[in-house]
């Protein structure tokens, strides 16, 4: 037999026994390493994914705090008047851990609930990759206040508060207990319009407070740095919470609660938030009924001068694209971008829909978009968002080139000279080319990016 018959014999005899002679293939009886909650966190963007979108350098960590304001009215309680009660928020905290700490990396599972369209919870999970009380990495960094929507969790926005851990940011996420959104009544509104910014506001003090004695995990947060991020009705309380004046038609909406607080009101100053550098407005809610929030003066939006970063579905029939393109006209004191999902709606910030939120409709409604693939709805604000926090709250005047300058229309961008076919480097943008720099040439569609100076 030849020497060339010996060795396809031998590669037969393999194929018949069984025998795994492939490089790499384990022998059938070795085991095989564990899939650990980090390895699907949605923290973590897929290969198509813009450039910034990455994770960063530091592991994340977890903590779990509840922050307890005295003395707060709550319009959903108390007959003749709000009942005056302790305010208890549940509170996530996401930080960058030290690096080579011995439990970092398995991640963690996240164990939540939203109403479903009978009003009852429905209980999920999602991976994450933060390590819960992982040791602090040294240094002082941006302080993040991440605030959900009407009846959302704080552990659906994980994939952003851990993306933004990784790269040096303390992210600060309370659960604002809402009640069902299913409730469709005036009375059950009034509970997140009027305590989303009030709860804001006390969360930026307490975790400023706090961060300036050092005291916790929110010792290696640097106050002096405060970004407000907020998704729907979170996007209404953050900016409130940076300087827009509520509207004093407010009051009659949050049963009295908030006309102290609204334009001309003894209290409208208290809820500024100090120190902000950054906000970030995803599908941000502007008017309520026939109300809008703020005061339709320069009193308004237009008072915030803290730069600002709308995100906005274009076919978002929940709070109106339309309303959103207003919001970002009328901001004018404040530097401002406005990034638009072509065909998109209004469930673009929540995480993929677990696996228990996708049986009926309205729970898998709460965090999937008719068109967009989460995978790409997600990463693409990692992108954007750390661009605009690193070049506006820690001063990396270089991440100006991937917001400044780029042409409007996604869809426009030229690379003249980029290799064919499916090539997966990102656009170094001006001048060599208008593909909006870190993206994949293929990747850099259904988008549009708008800018517009302080005036």
């Amino acid at each position: 037999m030849t020497m060339k018959k010996v060795v396809l014999a031998g590669a037969l005899l393999a194929v018949a026994t069984g025998t795994a002679i492939a490089a790499g293939v384990p022998h059938p009886g070795t085991p095989r390493p564990a899939i650990q909650p980090a390895d699907d966190a949605q923290a973590r963007p897929p290969v198509d994914a813009p450039e910034l979108a990455r994770l960063g350098a530091y592991p994340v960590g977890l903590a779990r705090v509840e922050l307890v304001q005295p003395a707060q009215a709550d319009p959903l309680q108390g007959a003749d008047r709000p009942l005056v009660t302790a305010r208890r928020l549940p509170t996530l905290v996401w930080y960058p851990a030290a690096r080579g700490g011995a439990r970092t990396g398995t991640g963690t599972t996240y164990h939540a609930a939203m109403s479903g369209a009978d009003g009852r919870d429905v209980p999920f999970t999602l991976a994450g990759l933060a390590t819960p009380g992982a040791r602090a990495a040294a240094g002082r960094f941006p302080l993040v206040i991440l605030a959900h929507g009407y009846g959302n969790a704080p552990e659906a926005l994980a994939w952003l508060g851990e993306n933004l851990a990784s790269k040096g940011y303390v992210v600060v996420a309370p659960a604002f207990g809402d009640p069902p959104i299913s409730i469709r009544t005036a009375a059950a509104r009034s509970g997140p319009i009027t305590r989303r910014p009030l709860d804001i506001a006390f969360v930026a003090a307490e975790a400023q407070r706090r961060a300036a004695r050092r005291d916790g995990v929110f010792a290696a947060a640097d106050a002096s740095r405060t970004v407000l991020i907020g998704y729907s009705m979170g996007g209404y309380g953050v900016l409130t919470a940076a300087g827009a004046l509520l509207n004093p038609q407010m009051g009659s909406l949050s049963r009295g609660i908030l006309a102290d607080y609204a334009a001309g009101g003894a209290r409208a100053a208290s809820l500024k938030v100090a120190n902000v550098k950054a906000v970030v407005a995803i599908a941000p809610a502007s008017r309520f009924g026939e109300t809008p929030a703020w005061s339709t003066s320069g009193a308004g939006v237009g008072a915030i001068t803290a730069p600002t970063l709308f995100v906005a579905g274009e076919h978002d029939h929940a709070v109106g694209y339309d309303a959103v393109r207003d919001l970002f006209a009328r901001e004018r004191r404040a530097p401002r971008y406005l990034l638009t999902f072509k065909g998109a709606g209004h469930s673009i910030a929540l995480a993929g829909a677990p696996a228990e939120m996708r049986g009926t409709f309205w729970d898998m409604d709460w965090f999937e978009d008719a068109v967009w693939r989460k995978d790409r709805l997600l990463p693409i604000q990692m992108h954007f968002i750390t661009a605009f926090l690193d070049r506006f709250a820690k001063g990396e005047t270089a991440k100006a080139a991937y917001l400044d300058g780029l042409v409007s229309d996604a869809d426009a961008g030229n690379w003249p000279n980029a290799p064919i076919g499916r090539y997966d480097g990102f656009s170094p943008g001006a001048p060599v080319a208008t593909v909006w720099k870190g993206f994949q040439p293929s990747r850099a569609t259904g988008l549009r990016f708008e800018a517009e100076p302080a005036s």
